[in-house]
């Protein structure tokens, strides 16, 4: 099989392979392929709970109920800090 990528895409191969975790193009890609396996799985088992949930964001801002950007980042900033303290060693 013969597959023509992108400058972009040759570009990131050649980087990720300099960083030395890979020692080829090939093993970039089957890395790439893992993780695009394995992400595709997460979604496929968490369809449903994703769904309700952007199920829920819309009704909640149908009746204006959202954040500001400054709210949101607020509340994300808060999020990782809490995360950050709950899971220090």
């Amino acid at each position: 099989m013969t597959i023509k990528l992108r400058p972009e895409h040759e570009k990131a191969i050649t980087e990720a392979i300099k960083t030395g975790a890979y020692r080829d193009a090939d093993e970039v890609i089957s890395r790439a392929l893992e993780i695009l396996h394995t992400s595709e799985e997460w979604l496929r088992e968490h369809k449903q709970q994703i769904s309700k949930k952007i199920e829920a964001a819309f009704a909640q801002s149908e009746r204006g109920e959202y954040f500001t950007a400054e709210q949101s980042r607020s509340d994300m900033q808060n999020r990782k800090s809490k995360w950050k303290r709950e899971h220090k060693h």
